[in-house]
């Protein structure tokens, strides 16, 4: 591993992460080693990704010393947090700082920091399209990792900003899923009107990342946006259609609606689709299928990735 470039990858258990040790993991002339690193070394997760060849290294983002043990000696690091576990924007930037400093504190010659677009930037607060969550946001999880870019640019770490989008894993782990309706057909409901939702797949995240690392520090202080495909609703309910082997149709839920869903975090996703959809022009332009490719030549178009996974979609 000493003549290799070592990756330290932060939730390298997670879609993201796994994503990007699996892809250095499978390049072993690529000239990088992955660390992957998880609070639980002991998991399964984890002796999976030891056993495949990763060195596991034990870090909390919440304790920066740790972080910084496991930044030591890298040559660059992916970070990444997870807003769903915990649901609260402060910590979110808090980790980010802490994970900023370790890779300033390390050294680290080329960070990739998995974000999202601030919205309020493009919705001031006072504007009353949609509500404020949280006394300060419009879409806590997008707002927060756009608010905590500015950790990485003050801690003068050379870091690449990676704008990331919709999963379609969504559809498997995150109650995306088509449901039944009162007739019992199946309904696929997602509050994009006629708007095209740009999507990839959780592994091709990783896959990308990997290519900006490959292609040196050409990208760092960029903001790389990625997606394996834009669809519609419609499209992709045509889609699932075929994988499910029934009709799927789709329903342009209404943002308010959505946001009245009762599961946690619905007002944050509603705001979400509302962005997607009232900035459809600038989201889907930062988000580019070519360059995704270009990055990440095994990218999977939504086809591809139902091919692979439709059968783990919950049939209800």
């Amino acid at each position: 591993m000493s003549d290799k470039k070592i990756i330290a990858v932060v939730g390298a258990t997670g879609a993201q992460g796994g994503g990007l040790v699996r892809a250095i993991l499978g390049d072993p002339e690529g000239g990088f080693a992955a660390r992957a690193i998880t609070r639980n070394p002991d998991s399964d997760n984890a002796r999976a990704l030891a056993d495949l060849g990763a060195e596991v290294v034990q870090a909390d983002l919440d304790d920066e010393a740790t972080l910084r043990r496991a930044f030591e000696g890298a040559y660059g690091a992916y970070c990444v947090t997870n807003f769903w576990e915990h649901f609260s924007p402060a910590k979110e930037m808090a980790q980010a700082g802490s994970m900023a400093a370790a890779a300033k504190a390390g050294g680290l010659q080329h960070v990739i920091w998995s974000t999202l677009e601030d919205t309020r930037e493009w919705l001031p607060l006072d504007d009353d399209r949609m509500p404020v969550l949280m006394d300060r946001f419009n879409v806590p999880h997008f707002d927060a990792k756009g608010e905590a870019n500015a950790a990485f640019a003050e801690a003068g770490v050379p870091t690449t900003y990676l704008l990331t989008t919709y999963y379609w894993d969504n559809l498997i782990y995150f109650g995306g899923e088509p449901q039944r309706g009162e007739d019992g057909s199946l309904v696929f409901a997602l509050p994009m009107g006629d708007r095209k939702l740009p999507g990839i797949a959780a592994q091709d995240i990783g896959g990308c990342a990997y290519g900006i690392f490959r292609e040196g520090t050409r990208h760092v202080g960029a903001t790389v946006g990625i997606a394996g495909e834009h669809l519609t609703g419609q499209q992709m309910a045509a889609a699932l259609s075929d994988v499910l082997g029934e009709t799927v149709s789709h329903y342009p839920v209404p943002f308010e609606e959505y946001r009245s869903f009762d599961f946690p975090g619905a007002e944050d996703l509603g705001n979400m689709f509302q962005f997607y959809h009232d900035f459809t022009d600038y989201f889907r332009g930062s988000r580019d299928v070519d360059v995704s490719r270009r990055l990440n030549p095994g990218l999977m178009s939504f086809s591809d990735w139902l091919a692979a996974h439709g059968e783990r979609i919950p049939r209800h």
